[in-house]
């Protein structure tokens, strides 16, 4: 049922799940080495921040593990499944062409009332684009309580022969339960994507005639995707702080897409924000793209470091090239 009144979306629970296999770098260096690829742990902490990342089991999907973070979402906002009346996730490795991972969920919880379900495409910048669309949904009335999820299973489109992509990435998800409420949480939402720099990070590979066309693997030129990603998430914080009517100093926590430490430290740096009112854990779980966002958000809260009433700034960027941000209070 549609609702005509206006009102606002408040993160009401987060959950994310990894998987087991915990990967660190010197044990991916032994294996790479085998391959005859030269790295080491040093080698990675000095040009990334990770020291570890996870790896999910072959018959692990990236629903398996979007249904695990769902679940300590609802479990958290105190909610059933049933209360679903919205199913966003932000995935770049979905468990088949289609039908939507979204939808795959829906079935894995065991939502059967019929609520929209479907997945948002920006890569790593597809949490902040998933939560502005169930945000929107709820300010119009579309939808009382939504789950909104990121989920991937990078390791699956990773070239092990190619020693600056495959240490940075690793599988997780994590989620949030949105629900309207009569007093804001989130505050302003910002997008962006310019396909003209489409080539720096894709992995162009299609399924078609029964097999796979072009190169399956993800391909990323880093230095320029460094370069454009520390200009546009200082200009998103900007814009979305001006959105919201809110200055730098009002932010207490900054949780960024988790790809290198050393991005985060310049954006850190930019909005005149101490390292220790960032979030991070790309030092565990490297690069989980579309879920980096809500994983660390979700650890975050759970430790006790986000707590009720803080001013909560998402930025995330990622290959399209989107980027984009959200500005609440948790």
């Amino acid at each position: 049922m549609i609702e005509s009144t206006p009102r606002h979306s408040r993160i009401a629970g987060t959950g994310s799940a990894l998987p087991p296999r915990r990967v660190d770098n010197v044990e991916l260096a032994a294996e790479l080495a085998e391959r005859g690829i030269d790295t080491s742990d040093a080698w990675i902490v000095e040009r990334t921040g990770i020291r570890a990342r996870h790896f999910a089991a072959p018959e692990v999907n990236a629903s398996d593990l979007a249904v695990q973070a769902a679940r300590h979402a609802l479990e958290a906002a105190g909610l059933q499944g049933s209360d679903i009346d919205l199913i966003v996730v932000a995935t770049s490795t979905p468990d088949m062409t289609f039908p939507s991972t979204a939808t795959i969920v829906q079935r894995k919880l065991g939502i059967v009332h019929g609520c929209p379900a479907l997945d948002v495409q920006a890569v790593c910048s597809g949490f902040i684009y998933a939560t502005t669309v169930a945000d929107a949904m709820i300010r119009t009335g579309s939808a009382r309580h939504a789950l909104v999820i990121g989920a991937e299973v990078f390791s699956r489109i990773l070239n092990f022969d190619d020693r600056t992509t495959c240490v940075l990435f690793g599988d997780g998800a994590g989620a949030v339960v949105l629900s309207a409420s009569d007093t804001p949480g989130i505050l302003a939402t910002d997008l962006h994507a310019d396909g003209r720099h489409l080539d720096i990070l894709c992995t162009p590979g299609v399924v078609a005639r029964g097999g796979v066309l072009g190169d399956p693997f993800l391909r990323m030129d880093g230095q320029a995707v460094f370069k454009l990603a520390v200009g546009v998430l200082e200009s998103t914080a900007r814009t979305v702080l001006e959105k919201a009517g809110r200055r730098e100093t009002d932010i207490d926590w900054l949780v960024p897409h988790q790809a290198n430490i050393r991005i985060m430290q310049s954006t850190a740096r930019k909005l005149k924000l101490p390292m220790d009112k960032v979030i991070v854990t790309v030092d565990r779980h490297g690069n989980t793209s579309a879920a980096s966002i809500p994983l660390a958000f979700d650890e975050a809260v759970r430790s006790g470091r986000i707590q009720r009433g803080d001013t909560v700034l998402l930025e995330g960027v990622g290959g399209g090239f989107t980027w984009g941000a959200v500005l609440l209070d948790f």
